[in-house]
């Protein structure tokens, strides 16, 4: 006797991802059922710890107001200075911190559908600001904002997964919390027709039409960290939670899915080294320290190992974590002097931070245990290679140094106007970037990349789009669009099915 089918899509995930897959279903006519591992309490995944930031096109600030940012101000509007970001700059800024991995259609896909999906969200209630704090410098009386990512859910991540949890909760989306993927079941054709779960009363078969796989990737779990990225990673710190440790990724491989994109890399971040092990709830993204490019980052040698200039924040912040992991003690200091310490960025005031302020600079040194005359010798050189040139935070203004290895490209000022600050950080690890692959219907595919029927994937678990590097707020745009282009082709075989 066959089983009744009780849900027409499952969905595994409760983020930013998964709730647009669960969404977009009911969008479908499809009755919705969200497996959540994390307690009610947890919940949200890593969407909650980030800054709710969306990278997507856009032709400026006029064309946004209409369907976008629908409350700002027209006093609010006067001091906005905000870019356009095209199709094609887009595209070329992805594929060029990707060294041209990312894959094409993919990538096609996401960037094509960005602006269509961030009006889709508005749709259902989720609201979105310019990134004042984060992603503008003051010019002249006005916010310059650059880097291509400007735009946030109001709230930042938890207000993002709460305003997503309610739409989905509106549409009649059912949640189940403390319950985890153990295994995806098929019938003797191959086709997806559930998952088993354990939950509080233990193990559960659940039936259902079609699976979307959206519960992240594997940077909370240790030993895939190491057997991924080496030796030493098992020390790193999670800016996340601690609930992403591969399930659906080693699930669907299981039953014979392709692995896809760039296992050996990941996002990670400069994180204050007095952070927990897992995000914290409270200072949710807040141990983050991205100001580096209007200072220098040492290791514990005294020694610069990186061009803090290069580019936009936006384009190196999330490769810059691999590099601190290659430091000694896995450690490395930002340094900043009376120039520039009231530019940074709100997360270096927050109570929990380690930072250490001194006169002189060997006497920072001092106070944060970093090599003395290492310090005083990297500052004096990088103080001569300081080119002349106008300073600009918002551009890439072109001020570098000259002579010295590596060079800094751009904003470089010398550090010499005491007081001189110096903030301790270590890795961060965000998300991994090698997944499963999927086709442009958001279908898992197999080894010989036929598709696997009633499976489908979106978000963090999804292969082929990050490689190396990360452009900052294509991760959330990216589970917007893979999870509403998921759980739409999951509620139409659902129908078929």
């Amino acid at each position: 006797m066959a089983t009744a089918t009780a849900w027409d899509v499952i969905v595994v995930g409760a983020g930013n991802a998964a709730l647009c897959a669960a969404i977009s279903a009911t969008e479908q006519g499809a009755k919705v059922l969200v497996l959540e591992k994390a307690p009610e309490d947890e919940r949200g995944g890593n969407s909650l710890f980030t800054a709710g930031g969306f990278r997507f096109v856009h032709d400026g600030l006029d064309d946004l107001r209409g369907d976008i940012l629908q409350d700002l101000s027209e006093a609010e509007v006067a001091q906005i200075v905000l870019p356009p970001l095209s199709k094609d700059t887009y595209i070329d800024d992805l594929m060029r911190v990707t060294e041209n991995n990312s894959d094409e259609e993919l990538a096609d896909i996401l960037i094509g559908r960005s602006r269509d999906t961030m009006r889709w969200m508005r749709g259902h209630n989720v609201r979105f600001i310019p990134m004042f704090g984060r992603q503008s410098y003051k010019v002249d009386g006005k916010h310059h904002f650059y880097g291509g990512v400007n735009i946030e859910a109001v709230g930042g991540g938890w207000g993002l997964v709460d305003q997503l949890m309610k739409a989905a909760e509106r549409r009649g989306v059912t949640i189940r919390y403390d319950t985890r993927l153990v295994n995806l079941i098929q019938d003797r054709k191959g086709v997806v027709t559930g998952v088993t779960a354990k939950g509080p009363d233990g193990f559960e078969d659940l039936h259902g039409r079609s699976v979307v796989l959206a519960c992240g990737g594997f940077e909370a779990n240790p030993e895939m960290r190491v057997r991924f990225f080496g030796p030493g990673w098992e020390l790193c710190r999670v800016r996340g939670t601690r609930h992403n440790t591969g399930d659906g990724i080693r699930a669907a491989l299981e039953i014979g899915a392709q692995p896809f994109g760039g296992w050996s890399t990941c996002h990670a971040v400069a994180w204050d080294i007095s952070a927990p092990p897992f995000g914290d709830r409270t200072v949710l993204d807040n141990f983050q320290k991205h100001s580096y490019p209007i200072g220098i980052v040492v290791n514990m040698r005294g020694e610069r190992f990186l061009d803090e200039g290069a580019d936009y924040r936006n384009h190196t912040y999330a490769k810059y974590g691999r590099e601190i992991m290659k430091q000694p003690k896995r450690a490395a200091v930002q340094i900043f002097d009376a120039k520039t310490i009231g530019m940074v960025r709100d997360e270096y005031r927050i109570r929990q931070v380690t930072k250490a302020e001194a006169d002189s600079i060997a006497e920072l040194a001092q106070k944060l245990e970093i090599d003395v005359e290492g310090l005083t010798r990297t500052v004096e050189d990088f103080n001569r290679a300081c080119q002349p040139g106008n300073y600009n935070p918002s551009i890439l203004d072109g001020k570098g140094t000259k002579g010295i290895t590596p060079p800094k490209s751009n904003w470089a000022l010398p550090i010499d106007t005491p007081p001189y600050t110096g903030f301790v950080v270590t890795c961060g690890i965000t998300f991994t970037f090698g997944g499963l692959r999927i086709n442009a219907n958001g279908e898992v595919l197999d080894l010989v990349d036929r598709p696997i029927p009633g499976l489908y994937a979106a978000g963090e678990l999804v292969g082929g789009i990050f490689y190396e590097n990360y452009l900052g707020g294509a991760g959330l745009m990216s589970g917007a669009v893979f999870g509403r282009l998921a759980g739409q082709s999951a509620g139409q075989h659902s129908r078929v099915a």
